[in-house]
């Protein structure tokens, strides 16, 4: 068994879809008007986007992007940065890791 799709409720669709395929490689399969987007990535996962006016997850809410080395966490960290994004630097913490506020409202991990 395996997830094989989570939905999000964003306030801003394209803005979060436009920064999770920057960052993070997913593909757009579909999309409809401003209030929902569906996007894929290699390995068989699905994400959906759908549009909410208050966004409101818990504090520890968050999703992971695992990265294959730590030199790949630092390059998206500092990609980050370097489009005005407000991001720590990794850290080690229960693995080289930072969290940031993605478009949208909720928490990412980008992790090693």
């Amino acid at each position: 068994m395996k997830l094989n799709h989570i939905n999000l409720t964003v306030t801003d669709v394209n803005a979060t879809r436009l920064f999770l395929e920057k960052y993070f490689y997913v593909q757009t399969r579909s999309t409809y008007k401003d209030s929902f987007a569906l996007l894929v990535d290699d390995d068989g996962l699905l994400l959906a986007l759908t549009k909410g006016a208050k966004v409101n997850y818990p504090n520890s809410f968050h999703i992971g992007f695992e990265q294959e080395s730590e030199e790949q966490v630092n390059e998206i960290n500092q990609r980050m940065k370097n489009d005005g994004f407000d991001v720590k630097a990794p850290k080690r913490a229960h693995r080289w890791t930072f969290y940031m506020k993605a478009p949208g409202g909720f928490t990412v991990e980008v992790f090693k």
